[in-house]
């Protein structure tokens, strides 16, 4: 359970975050805190494991027949990376208890962080690659989150959204390419996956599972084509933009391609597709930094550079390269992420970010200045800090890739390099010359606690720069051990190789780095110019905008052609597809088909015949009174629960007739939201009008699709199976659910997963309705409106003396129906402990209590109830979904499936054996999430449908904003 600790208590930290009140700052911090501390010493804990190249795992059974586990694996890549995203999580958690403001939304920003930080770990823990594909869109998801953080800001919504769109598209290539492999392989664990490279390589979809998992690889980790999304992510809060480019979220890409390289490298498809996006990624991103005027615009395309730079080696292919790769991962974590929080110190002391307004910061920020130039040395390449080693490495790699002959890579290499120390001196330019005097805000040093993680990864740079055999070589063997595995390569950490052409490749680099930046500061004007050189016409993000824009309107263009907003021509074209497709689909009607009238029943038929006698009355009577029209259509409810109950299926008559019961009130509720109908006109249509043909049209399409429904349904009740899954129900129901109501055990035990995906989706359709609601008033009646309709919108209107009187009679029989609700209580208890064995259960029992509350309302009224009843639905649905969900990873405890059943019989004094299955608290849930939709709708409707009574909750912002701030 370490395994899953690591992952479940960043989102159950989340979960608490978010439940916390804005006051508690502090608490928040100190909770992210724990969390990231937690995992730091589990992960921390594993360390013997993993130098031993051992591979741990915990697995638990998801759907055993498929292949499918939730598997948790940690290897020393795995662990690398986990230790990454935790110690920085931890670091980025402190820095920005101090960096935000008291008067944002706290609470949330934990809760989003936590949330990313329990994704990604999922992502680097799996051993499943499905799993991990799940894992990846969560990333996208807390990311879009945590970058639209502040979302009253134009440019978080459009960074959040263009972010989410490209990384999420990627997802679904990767989820494409994962189907593949698994196809390729015939399994989904990542252990068989990587055994299995040979057969991969040589297999005819090696191409198609390469391009969709490079797809999914290159988006996340901002590769070219698709490096323009993270500049714009920049309008995140600094320690999310420090958090998601050092340790995560463009990690995890180049984490994939390390992850899957055993299985997919070793190819020339290989290395062109992800050393040649890596190649002009690493140029492109260098250059365009140089001319960046925002610290963090420059600091993201640097970012996008060195995630070239990554890219390009794992792309080579050769195990050396595979060791730079992973050592440059590490070091970049470091001096980017002390980068990012010293940008974002000088935000918070300056406020700006301006690179044209920022000079001679030295001197009021004298410790942070300190720290930010040793960053942007390492960063640069400089000799005796850890980026100058792993890029004498890289530098070592093209050579060797290039051979005696190509050196374009070498060339590239070197471009790269001299450009990341141009853009460094220009990020250290803001230090120096005389002090701005135009500044927001007078600039001194932060709090000694928000600078100290500048301080410890700054202090990281140094000890990795002068003794890398010491402190980093320990860590680094671990990940190339259990990345390449019998492949790993020997190799040498340490600061002096002798005199050799990569260190004059660095040196060159350093050199030809400074001279770029003077020449470009001094002819070119670095400090006012507004375009980027040769490069300003390739606009990416205006491209993707330009791209979605289309897309919008072609989709607009197909409503207007395709679609409409009346609802009778859509109905009409369903209804017409209805009869054409299904004579297509299934041919000549067999002999079976046609109807029997052996063993007619005259009683039988005459239940349908009043189910009928009511459908068409209803449709009758919609012209001329609703209400009467509603208890005609509740008519052919009780009719359908009599024919389920004639049929011998009391579990759903049981059902049908308290779902019909409850949506009857509800839509009585909504009656007077109906707009006034149009009376008809007083001459008559004429036979042969327009309007006379369109209404026979419909009656004709009507009653057709009726009876083709109708022979539809008979057809299937009377095809002769002769194998049917309700035999294997049948016998297994007893033994296998610990039940005898078939129905019941199939709802709760063989069918748990479908039931819990029903009972989140009617969840999601409560909260939608609650949320429309409370923005929607009805329009006030009209003087206009007839009173005969005024009387039925509300038929406490109009009333005679008589008819009041008998109002005040049925009011004192309502006090006495109030004892209705503990009766109907016990009844629904009765229902819900009886469901395993007979008609009943959950959703029964449920409605029944619906109904009680229902009941309260339409005799007591809103106010009394409420202020008798403590109703609070949403902790009802929240219980409800908490109580499933834990009965699944109950089992998963015992290292059983997911939503597995067990049976257990408990002898009570007075009492007797009872028979408790676990399925019992999953029935619960399912009874806690009916009543709380029902009364999450019912509520809504009842508040709305009481002139100035506003929703729980609700203050009336809205309305007071719209009408200039008055009071309605």
């Amino acid at each position: 359970m370490l395994l899953a600790s690591l992952v479940l208590v960043p989102f159950i930290g989340s979960l608490l975050a978010a439940l916390m009140p804005q006051s508690a700052r502090n608490h928040e911090s100190w909770l992210a805190i724990a969390v990231a501390s937690y995992g730091l010493i589990v992960a921390g804990a594993l360390y013997p494991e993993m130098a031993a190249g051992e591979v741990l795992r915990e697995e638990s059974a998801w759907l055993p027949t498929k292949g499918l586990a939730f598997v948790l694996r940690v290897d020393g890549l795995a662990w690398v990376f986990t230790m990454l995203v935790l110690a920085i999580g931890l670091l980025v958690v402190l820095y920005a208890r101090y960096y935000m403001s008291a008067d944002d939304p706290v609470p949330r920003f934990f809760s989003f962080l936590l949330a990313f930080m329990g994704s990604m770990l999922g992502v680097v823990l799996s051993g499943n690659l499905v799993q991990l594909v799940v894992f990846w869109e969560l990333t996208s998801l807390t990311s879009f989150l945590l970058i639209g953080y502040w979302h009253h800001r134009a440019d978080a919504r459009r960074g959040a959204r263009m972010a989410f769109t490209v990384t999420a598209t990627g997802g679904l290539c990767l989820m494409a390419g994962v189907l593949v492999l698994g196809h390729i392989v015939g399994s989904y664990d990542l252990d068989v996956v990587l055994a299995a490279g040979d057969r991969i390589r040589a297999h005819e979809l090696y191409l198609a599972a390469l391009v969709l998992v490079a797809l999914g690889a290159l988006t996340k980790s901002a590769q070219f084509p698709f490096h323009f999304w993270l500049p714009h992510a920049m309008a995140a809060p600094t320690p999310v933009s420090s958090y998601l480019h050092s340790a995560t979220m463009v990690k995890a890409g180049v984490f994939l391609l390390a992850r899957l390289w055993p299985a997919l490298a070793g190819t020339p498809e290989w290395t062109w597709i992800v050393g040649g996006a890596g190649v002009c990624t690493l140029l492109l991103g260098a250059f365009i930094a140089i001319f960046q005027h925002d610290l963090k615009g420059l600091l993201a395309y640097s970012t996008i550079s060195h995630l070239g730079l990554i890219t390009v080696l794992i792309g080579i292919g050769t195990p050396l390269a595979m060791v730079a790769a992973i050592f440059h991962i590490l070091n970049h974590a470091t001096f980017k992420a002390s980068l990012f929080m010293a940008a974002g110190i000088i935000d918070h002391e300056t406020g700006t970010r301006d690179l044209r307004v920022l000079r001679g910061l030295r001197h009021k920020l004298p410790i942070t200045a300190t720290l930010a130039i040793v960053a942007s040395a390492a960063m640069a390449g400089v000799p005796l800090l850890n980026g100058f080693l792993s890029k004498e490495m890289f530098f070592a790699e093209t050579l060797s890739v290039g051979g005696e002959r190509n050196w374009w890579m070498s060339y590239a290499a070197v471009a790269m390099g001299m450009f990341s120390v141009a853009y460094s001196l220009r990020f250290i330019s803001i230090f120096f010359g005389a002090p701005a005097q135009d500044l927001p805000r007078d600039p001194h040093e932060p709090p000694r606690w928000m600078r100290f993680p500048v301080e410890l990864l700054v202090l990281a740079c140094l000890v990795v720069g002068v003794a890398p055999a010491i402190s980093i070589a320990p860590v680094l063997e671990i990940a190339v051990a259990a990345t390449l595995g019998a492949a790993a390569p020997s190799y040498d950490l340490a600061v002096w190789h002798g005199f050799n052409l990569p260190l004059l490749m660095s040196m060159l680099a350093l050199a030809g780095g400074v001279l770029l930046y003077v020449v470009l500061r001094r002819h070119f004007d670095l400090q006012r110019r507004e375009r980027v050189p040769l490069f300003h016409h390739f606009n990416g993000a205006q491209v993707f905008e330009t791209t979605m824009l289309q897309v919008t309107r072609a989709a607009g263009w197909l409503l207007r052609r395709l679609g409409t907003t009346r609802l009778q021509p859509q109905l009409l074209l369903m209804m017409i597809a209805l009869l054409i497709l299904p004579p297509l689909l299934a041919g000549t009607p067999p002999a079976w088909t046609r109807i029997a009238l052996q063993g007619f029943d005259p009683l039988f038929a005459t239940i349908w015949a009043i189910g009928g006698g009511c459908a068409i009355a209803a449709a009758w009577m919609a012209k001329y009174h609703r209400l009467a029209a509603l208890a005609l259509v509740g008519g052919t409810g009780i009719v359908t629960a009599a024919t389920f109950l004639w049929l011998s299926a009391p579990d759903l008559a049981l059902t049908q007739l308290m779902v019909e019961t409850v949506t009857t009130v509800l839509i009585l509720l909504g009656l007077r939201w109906l707009p006034p109908r149009i009376e008809a006109a007083a001459a008559p249509l004429a036979p042969f009008s327009r309007a006379s043909l369109r209404r026979a049209r419909d009656l004709l399409v009507a009653v057709a699709g009726g009876l083709a429904i109708a022979a539809l349904t008979y057809a299937v009740l009377v095809h002769p199976a002769s194998d049917t899954i309700a035999d294997f129900f049948l016998l297994n129901a007893l033994g296998g659910g610990g039940g005898s109501n078939v129905v019941n055990v199939l709802l709760v035990d063989f069918r748990s997963f479908d039931t819990l995906g029903e009972i989140t989706v009617l969840a999601i359709v409560a909260l939608t309705v609650y949320a429309l609601l409370r923005r929607f008033r009805p329009a006030p009646e009209s003087a206009a409106i007839p009173a005969q309709q005024r009387n039925e919108a509300d038929p406490a209107r109009g009333q005679t003396p008589a008819e009041q009187a008998n109002s005040g009679y049925l009011m004192v029989a309502g006090i006495y129906l109030r004892l209705l609700l503990p009766f109907m209580g016990v009844i629904a208890v009765y229902f819900f402990m009886r469901g395993h064995n007979l008609p009943g259960g959950g959703f029964v029992a449920g409605l029944v209590f619906a109904v009680a509350i229902l009941v309260q309302y339409m005799l007591a009224g809103t106010v009394w109830v409420e202020s008798h009843l403590s109703l609070r639905p949403h902790r009802w649905l929240g219980l409800g979904l908490v109580l499933a969900c834990a009965t699944g990873l109950g089992a998963w405890l015992f290292g059983h499936p997911f939503l597995t059943t067990h049976t257990a019989h408990v002898t009570w004094p007075l009492v007797g054996e009872l028979h408790l299955p676990s399925a019992f608290v999953f029935d619960l849930g399912v009874f806690t999430v009916v009543v709380g939709t029902t009364m999450l709708m019912l509520v809504a409707l009842a508040h709305q449908s009481l002139r100035g009574h506003r929703l729980p909750g609700e203050d009336g912002a809205e309305d007071r904003q719209a009408a200039g701030g008055r009071t309605i």
